[in-house]
């Protein structure tokens, strides 16, 4: 057994221990493999161990390995997405993470009436306020809230987040648990399903399953370190 796939049965383990603990369904729970300065070749070899949701942060790295892979592969772009980047992005990817200002989705909402398409987004939120990450403050997302359900293509399917940077796995709890409430009172208040959370990385991601992710981006933990 190759190490990706060790590396892919023992996250597996861990999602339906999590479920467990958390009375979830493991099928509720997506495995994104972050493929980040990962080869084409290690992420064919996530493939053939039935990894079929790849994440990537940067656009021109995708667009290298994409012609290169197999065409069944789920593409998310989790990185920060440039205005001029857009209309690249777009058709390429299944879901879009990384919408973090309500300009950047009004933009997004018109190049895809332009492209005829309907993509599906979750919106970004940075709740610690960091001056060093983009996104949405909580209060920002409400604020813009009845803005951003006008917009006619987008299709917004949640939210996102990364919590700051911590040691201890159980200090980012607080950060997806706040992340959930919140989708929670969006929904409830305008009866607007929302049912993707994306949080939780190689470090702490039993911890978001725990708190109600449904999507988790995991890079080193599949593929090794960088």
């Amino acid at each position: 057994m190759s190490d990706v796939a060790a590396n892919l049965t023992e996250i597996q383990q861990h999602i339906h221990a999590a479920c467990a603990r958390s009375g979830r369904s493991a099928d509720d729970v997506t495995l994104i493999a972050v493929t980040k300065t990962f080869s084409a070749d290690r992420v064919r070899e996530a493939y053939d161990c039935g990894q079929r949701h790849v994440g990537e942060n940067r656009l021109q790295e995708a667009e290298s390995k994409i012609p290169l892979l197999p065409a069944s592969l789920q593409w998310h772009y989790i990185g920060q997405l440039q205005r001029n980047k857009v209309r690249k992005v777009l058709p390429q990817f299944c879901l879009i993470h990384s919408i973090d200002s309500l300009r950047l989705a009004q933009y997004a909402d018109e190049v895809a009436r332009e492209l005829g398409l309907f993509p599906q987004v979750l919106l970004q939120l940075n709740l610690a306020n960091e001056e060093s990450k983009a996104g949405f403050s909580a209060d920002a997302l409400r604020e813009d809230w009845d803005s951003l359900l006008r917009l006619e293509r987008l299709e917004i399917m949640g939210l996102m987040t990364v919590p700051p940077a911590c040691d201890d796995p159980e200090q980012s709890r607080p950060w997806f648990r706040a992340l959930r409430e919140l989708r929670d009172e969006l929904a409830t208040l305008t009866e607007t399903p929302m049912p993707y959370l994306s949080m939780g990385m190689s470090g702490d991601y039993p911890i978001a399953i725990e708190e109600g992710a449904t999507h988790i981006r995991v890079g080193s933990a599949v593929f090794g370190k960088r």
